[in-house]
C-alpha cells in the first residue's frame, strides 16, 4: 500500500495548471481467471466481489488528441480457482486449486469514441473508450506434485490486454472510470497443466487443454487527477 500512498502524495502535490494534458492517478479492483483449473467462465459476477482478489495500481495517461492518449499502467493483482467452482465431474474428482499474485506493466493506446476535451466542460464529458497494448507480467510457477498444484519460482511473460470502459469527468481536474478488460497471455502455465515451460530436470504432469492459452480478467475503477500544459491537438 506504500505505493498507493506515494501516488496520492504526487496528485496532491502538483499545482493547478491552465490545462489538461497529463492524467495520473490510482486503480482498484478485482482480478479473475480462466484457464484449465476452475469453471472456464468469462463473467462471474461474484468472483469480482471477492475481498480476496483486491487488486490495485497506477496509471499515467498522455492525452495527444481528443480521440486517443497514450497510457501506462502497473497494477498488482491477485486471482486465484478452484476446480470445486466447476461444474463438470472430472474437475471436482480432481480437485486441483491454486492462487498466485501478478504484477502488470501495460503500455498502450486508448482510442476514445467520443471526443474528450476537457475545455468543454459546458456539457457532460463522458465517452466510452478501447485500451490495448503489450503488457508484462510478473508471477510464479505451478506444477503437480503429489496430485496437488504446488507453487514453484518466479517466472513472467508477455499478455495482450483487450479492455472496454466508460470514463466521465467530475470537474476539470478530476476523472473517474470503470472498465473491464481480459489479458490474453503467452503461457498456458498460470494454473500449472503446460509444466513443460518450466525450466527444470523434472517432469510434471500436464493436464487440461494444451490448445488453449490461459486469461486473466481485471475488472475495476480508476481515479485520475489531470494537469499539463496545453495541448496542441492541432499539429498531430
Amino acid at each position: 500500500m506504500r505505493y498507493v500512498f506515494i501516488i496520492i502524495s504526487i496528485c496532491m502535490g502538483i499545482q493547478l495548471a491552465h490545462a489538461q494534458t497529463y492524467e495520473i492517478g490510482l486503480v482498484f479492483g478485482s482480478t479473475n481467471f480462466v484457464g484449465d483449473v476452475g469453471s472456464q467462465s468469462f463473467v462471474q459476477p461474484n468472483d469480482y466481489l471477492s475481498q480476496d482478489k483486491t487488486s490495485y495500481g497506477a496509471i499515467l495517461k498522455w492525452n495527444r488528441s481528443p480521440r486517443h492518449a497514450f497510457r501506462l499502467t502497473v497494477i498488482r493483482m491477485n486471482t486465484f480457482d478452484s476446480d470445486f467452482r466447476s461444474d463438470e465431474p472430472g474437475k471436482l474428482s480432481r480437485g486441483y486449486a491454486f492462487e498466485t499474485d501478478i504484477t502488470e506493466f501495460s503500455f498502450g493506446l486508448e482510442f476514445n469514441f467520443l471526443d474528450w476535451d476537457l475545455h468543454e466542460l459546458k456539457r457532460p464529458l463522458v465517452t466510452p473508450y478501447l485500451y490495448t497494448g503489450p503488457a508484462y507480467f510478473l508471477t510464479n510457477e505451478f506444477f503437480v506434485e503429489n496430485d496437488q498444484l504446488v507453487k514453484g519460482n518466479s517466472t513472467s511473460n508477455f499478455a495482450i490486454p483487450m479492455v472496454l470502459g466508460v470514463k466521465g469527468a467530475l470537474s476539470r481536474h478530476w476523472i473517474v472510470a470503470a472498465e473491464f478488460g481480459a489479458r490474453y497471455t503467452f503461457t498456458d502455465n498460470l494454473d500449472g497443466s503446460a509444466p513443460e515451460e518450466i525450466n527444470s530436470q523434472t517432469i510434471y504432469p500436464t493436464f487440461g487443454n494444451s490448445n488453449m492459452n490461459d486469461w486473466y480478467m481485471f475488472a475495476g475503477i480508476t481515479l485520475t487527477y489531470t494537469f499539463g500544459r496545453k495541448p496542441c491537438y492541432c499539429n498531430f
